[in-house]
C-alpha cells in the first residue's frame, strides 16, 4: 500500500477497499444461496446479489464523481470473513445449523460493510465532496443496514430455533 498522507487519500483507499469487497461478495453470494436450505434464506441471498451488483454500479459512479478510476485494493478483512463462511459450508452437516451459520457469516459481511460505508459517508461530508457522492454512499449504507435487519429477522423468526 502506498503511503497515505491525508484524509482524501484515505477516503479513496477505503473506497477501493469496499469496491474490492463488493466484488468478492458477488462471488460468494451464489454459493451461499446454493448451500442455504431454507427457501426464504436462499431467496434473501439471491435478492442481495442483485442489490450488491447495483451497489457496485453506484460505487463506480462515486469513483467517476471524484475523478478516480474504479478499481479495488485487496481487502484481507473481507477475504477472511468470506473464507470463514466457506468453512461453514464445508464443515456443517446439519441443514438447519448450516442455515444459522450462513446467516452469521452474511451478517459478519454486512457489519463490515456498514462500518466502511458509515466511515465513507462521514469522510465525504468532512471533505466537502459532491452531495451526489454522499447520497450514493448513504443509500448503500441504508441498504446494508436493511439487509442486516432482514438476516436478523430470518434467524429470530425460526431458523436459529430450528438449528437448536
Amino acid at each position: 500500500m502506498a503511503k497515505i498522507t491525508n484524509l482524501n487519500e484515505l477516503f479513496v483507499h477505503t473506497l477501493k477497499d469496499i469496491y474490492y469487497a463488493e466484488k468478492q461478495i458477488t462471488k460468494a453470494l451464489p454459493k451461499m444461496a446454493k448451500n442455504a436450505t431454507a427457501p426464504q434464506l436462499k431467496k434473501a441471498f439471491e435478492n442481495h446479489l442483485a442489490e450488491t451488483e447495483d451497489q457496485i454500479a453506484k460505487l463506480e459512479q462515486v469513483f467517476e464523481l471524484i475523478g478516480e478510476k474504479a478499481r479495488g485494493v485487496k481487502c484481507e478483512a473481507i477475504d477472511g470473513i468470506i473464507e470463514e463462511g466457506k468453512g461453514h459450508m464445508e464443515d456443517i452437516e446439519d441443514d438447519a445449523t448450516l442455515d444459522a451459520g450462513l446467516i452469521a457469516s452474511a451478517q459478519a459481511v454486512e457489519h463490515y460493510e456498514i462500518t466502511r460505508y458509515g466511515t465513507l459517508v462521514s469522510w465525504a461530508e468532512t471533505l466537502g465532496l459532491d452531495q451526489k457522492v454522499i447520497k450514493l454512499l448513504s443509500g448503500i449504507l441504508a441498504q446494508e443496514e436493511a439487509t442486516d435487519q432482514k438476516l436478523s429477522s430470518l434467524g429470530e423468526a425460526g431458523l436459529n430455533k430450528m438449528a437448536a
